[in-house]
């Protein structure tokens, strides 16, 4: 689960159904060639580790099914996956499991 302090408490993060928390990998600070990149030329990796993982996917029948991944897979996604949320300054996408495209081994 994705977790945070804040004020003395931990702010814990568990998607629903078939959602998964993700953490982006951070993106590159120079170029090939040693140029330093600022935010606004950085583009953002579609590549990041799974948090933690809902119970999985309710199917017509009323059961769910279980989720592909698990906790600490590093996984692609599509680069517009996901709703951001921040939490003590640390970034993470909240996606379906379907936005996943690959598991990195």
């Amino acid at each position: 689960m994705a977790t945070a302090t804040k004020t003395k408490k931990q702010i814990r993060l568990q998607p629903l159904g078939e959602r998964l928390v993700i953490q982006r990998e951070q993106s590159e600070e120079r170029t090939a060639g040693g140029i330093v990149l600022p935010d606004s030329a950085k583009e953002k990796p579609a590549r990041g580790t799974v948090i933690s993982t809902g119970t999985g996917k309710l199917l017509d029948d009323g059961t769910r099914s279980k989720t592909q991944l698990k906790a600490g897979d590093r996984v692609l996604f599509t680069s517009y996956a996901g709703e951001h949320v921040e939490i003590d300054d640390v970034e993470y996408l909240l996606m379906r499991e379907d936005d996943i495209l690959a598991v990195i081994e």
